[in-house]
Order: structure tokens, then sequence, then C-alpha cells
């Protein structure tokens, strides 16, 4: 189910507080429109032992101001990825074993 801005917002920062992390800079932020691939295959995220979270947004320009939202917050990752049907918005904890 596609979510608005504030939402994603929240259940981010929720989710962050879960984590066990203090910083930012812990997490890498991104979007795509294929989180598996993305996320668990070109990022080396293992599925069943990491911390993550994705949501779809309802459109990639509310992705898109998500991403630079937690960038901004010093985040990891950069903005200008993905394209127009990249309305997945994903993060999850940078470890040795992930590839940014």
């Amino acid at each position: 189910m596609a979510k608005d801005f504030q939402t994603i917002i929240n259940d981010i920062n929720n989710h962050l507080s879960k984590s066990g992390r203090r910083f930012y800079s812990d997490f890498y932020i991104g979007i795509t429109n294929n989180v598996e691939h993305r996320m668990f295959i070109e990022h080396n995220v293992v599925k069943e032992k990491s911390w993550w979270i994705y949501r779809t947004a309802i459109n990639s320009e509310t992705a898109r101001k998500i991403e630079n939202y937690f960038l901004e917050k010093g985040m990891r990752g950069d903005n200008g990825g993905g394209n127009d049907t990249s309305n997945i918005v994903y993060c999850y904890a940078v470890s040795p074993t992930t590839i940014e």
C-alpha cells in the first residue's frame, strides 16, 4: 500500500529507534522500483539477519523527498538515483558485509 511523506518518515524513524544504533550515518537510504534486487542483491543486505525497512511511497517524487530528508540528517547514500518509477524507499543498517 502506497504511503505519504509523513507516514513513511514516521515508519522509518520508529524502526530506527529499535535498531540499537545511535547515528543516522550508521544507515543507508535509497529509492528503487525493485527493492528485492536493489537491497538484497546489489547492496548484499542479508534479509533474515539484518536491520532494514522499506516503504512504498505514493509516487517517485515523494520517495525522492523522503530520501533527501534522511540524507540531510546524515544517512549514507546519494540523491539522483532511481528513475521515474522508483517509488520504494529503502533503508538498511550498514555492516561490513553490505555494499553501498
